[in-house]
């Protein structure tokens, strides 16, 4: 195995609910990734091909369209989109991890918002559906299971993932950390709206609500990186935080057709967008950098937010090691006799034939 390794997190919006395009997209990028010696290429929540924020800006009555596309361009887990980046892996030599709104065989209109990763000869490692949809995502996507609570072992080291708000859920983190993860990925979409605009009471000021409390939206970047870094801390592991990218494409098909269209845009525009950044084995910045042109220098760069782009780490798995000694949630520092989980990893399946 090897301990040093360059990862590439695609700071990367999706040809809005089209699979096809979608892929060529990431086809690309992997591609693009690999030729400046990333050895793990790493893609944002249901990347193929859409993120279904449109329900937390229109109501339901309005997304009838928009959820019979979202089904129509979801793509099977064994389907042609995902052959082709497993072939895309293989020939490059990469691990992929890639997320997509995955169809059900079982019925028409289920979709799991899920997660692969995919080793060097094209085979999948993992294959995770989120365990619970947050929020809105409950009118898009069913419940996944544990079947994918795995980390892969790879020549790049540990590798394991949880989607958005599972980086929430202490024991599926717990399952993670629990098969010596190295890097751990942390998937997420561009935007998440809480409240629509607020007109501010004066200059500088935020507006209230009718018991006068603040009426802040929702700090994607402070709350992502609070769960990534808390995990990475007590994992002693690096963090891979992937957020997607908002594009032009997707604003308009959202606009569109809604009975409120200008507080749905200046929604989608105004929204803190989400970040990709690299955290380090104490839960720490990573120093990061971009690569725009095959042979230019490295680029500084912290993290990639308003604009779309690869974001580059390199990383010394080694480093994994010093903060077990002192501080090892799964081994010196837990108590076995008092504490014992247990992890259900079958698939589940609807209906079975006998």
């Amino acid at each position: 195995m090897a301990n040093l390794i360059r990862v590439a997190a695609c700071h990367a919006s999706p040809v809005f609910l089209n699979a096809r395009r979608t892929t060529d997209k990431a086809v690309k990028l992997i591609k693009e990734a690999a030729s400046r010696k990333a050895n793990l290429i790493v893609f944002p929540e249901t990347y193929i091909s859409a993120f279904p924020i449109w329900s937390a800006v229109r109501p339901p009555t309005e997304n009838h369209a928009l959820f019979q596309r979202m089904v129509q361009e979801s793509i099977y887990a064994d389907g042609e989109e995902i052959d082709r980046v497993r072939e895309a892996a293989r020939a490059t030599g990469s691990l992929v991890s890639i997320g997509f709104s995955e169809r059900s065989r079982y019925s028409n209109g289920c979709l799991y918002n899920s997660n692969l990763i995919i080793g060097t000869e094209g085979e999948v490692l993992v294959h995770h559906r989120k365990l619970v949809p947050t929020f809105f995502e409950k009118l898009t996507w069913s419940p996944g299971d544990g079947y994918g609570l795995r980390v892969a072992e790879t020549p790049f080291g540990r590798v394991g993932t949880l989607i958005c708000g599972e980086n929430t859920n202490a024991l599926a983190r717990y399952t993670l950390i629990a098969q010596a993860e190295q890097v751990h990925i942390t998937t997420w979409p561009a935007i998440w709206p809480t409240r629509i605009p607020q007109k501010q009471t004066r200059e500088g000021e935020i507006g209230h609500d009718l018991k006068g409390s603040p009426v802040a939206n929702y700090d994607n970047l402070a709350a992502n990186r609070t769960r990534a870094a808390a995990h990475c801390f007590e994992a002693k592991c690096f963090g891979v935080a992937c957020s997607g990218h908002l594009g032009e494409d997707a604003i308009e098909a959202i606009v569109d057709g809604a009975s409120q269209p200008e507080v749905v845009a200046t929604t989608l525009r105004a929204m803190p967008r989400a970040a990709t950044f690299f955290l380090d084995a104490t839960g720490a910045p990573l120093p990061s950098f971009t690569m725009k042109a095959l042979n230019a220098e490295a680029e500084s760069v912290s993290m990639l937010q308003s604009e779309e782009g690869i974001l580059y780490a390199d990383l010394n798995l080694d480093h994994c090691i010093e903060g077990k000694q002192y501080h090892d949630v799964v081994g010196g520092y837990q108590r076995l006799d008092v504490f014992d989980l247990k992890v259900d990893r079958s698939r589940k399946d609807p209906v079975s034939f006998v």
